[in-house]
């Protein structure tokens, strides 16, 4: 069973839920940045007591500094689905990384990594237009993969280019495609998106992460020997906080950044988990904890049943 929904949408609350209230259901997390030892509070961890009473995986896997892929993740979630079936119990898969929730639901055949032509490419993106110009590279060898990824998005940039030169096929050409929606043996259930609470929730989210120690948090990463990763650094709230840290942005503006990039976030999130038509979603006059128990306990939910709300 997979439950989805956009951050701050409340998915992770219902999960929780319905887990304390039947017990062998175990949540898997399937986000990027709730694995990275140390940055607890903007990837809003559940708290220490709340996996004392339900079982949590795939939270703290590594230290900032390292870099996490989605094969990694696929594998780790295998791993989990399999010691939470093998008890008896049921996964419950519950996020937001829409790649990461496809890696697992139409276990998708993943590209290898070629570490010599990443740096290589990432040497080349650190020059002046250098994003740009290998964005434009992209265009000319995987038009397909250079349709899906915005110019100012250097790592996937680098990503595509690397899986693309490394060997030899185009980006895209691995797996069914994202664009296909093959049967799975995995029932999805979602929160739709409500921009006006969605919205309201993440300001007031992260004004209650700084009072949490948000920012001594970041410093604390920031102070690391070794620092953090590239993909950690990317992580919401924190690379807006780091700038502010590192770079003496203001503290002001840095939080405004980071509120208005989660917003942008969630319609993102919305619009790749919109597209997938296996998703039933939870009706407005429906309770999500009661749609997703009755999907645990039968997912024959009828398509007529599933509403979206745009």
């Amino acid at each position: 069973m997979v439950f989805v929904g956009t951050t701050a949408s409340g998915k992770s609350d219902v999960a929780f839920a319905l887990a304390r209230a039947r017990p062998g259901i175990e949540i898997v997390s399937v986000d990027s940045m709730s694995v990275y030892r140390g940055m607890d509070i903007a990837t809003a961890k559940p708290s220490t007591e709340q996996r004392a009473e339900v079982p949590h995986h795939l939270i703290d896997l590594v230290d900032p500094d390292e870099e996490f892929t989605v094969s990694m993740f696929q594998r780790a979630a295998r791993d989990a689905m399999a010691d939470v079936e093998g008890r008896g119990c049921t996964a419950l898969l519950v996020g937001g990384t829409g790649l990461y929730v496809r890696s697992v639901v139409d276990d998708l055949s993943l590209p290898g990594r070629w570490p010599d032509v990443a740096a290589a490419l990432e040497a080349e993106a650190d020059g002046p237009g250098g994003c740009a110009a290998l964005h434009a590279r992209l265009v000319a060898l995987d038009p397909r993969a250079a349709e899906r990824i915005t110019p100012e998005n250097r790592r996937r940039i680098v990503r595509a280019l690397e899986v693309t030169v490394g060997s030899g096929r185009p980006f895209s050409s691995f797996g069914p495609g994202l664009d296909a929606y093959p049967k799975t043996r995995f029932a999805l259930v979602g929160i739709p998106f409500d921009p006006e609470a969605v919205d309201r929730r993440i300001g007031e989210r992260f004004t209650r992460w700084m009072e949490a120690g948000l920012l001594h948090e970041v410093r604390a990463l920031a102070a690391r020997p070794k620092g953090l990763s590239r993909t950690a650094r990317q992580a919401l709230g924190y690379r807006e906080l780091l700038a502010h840290v590192e770079h003496g942005v203001p503290l002001d503006e840095a939080v405004e950044r980071a509120v208005q990039r989660t917003r942008a976030f969630a319609r993102r999130q919305w619009a790749w988990f919109r597209r997938d038509p296996r998703i039933s979603w939870v009706g407005g006059d429906e309770d999500p904890a009661a749609v997703l128990g009755a999907a645990l306990d039968g997912p024959e939910r009828t398509a007529g049943e599933a509403r979206v709300r745009d």
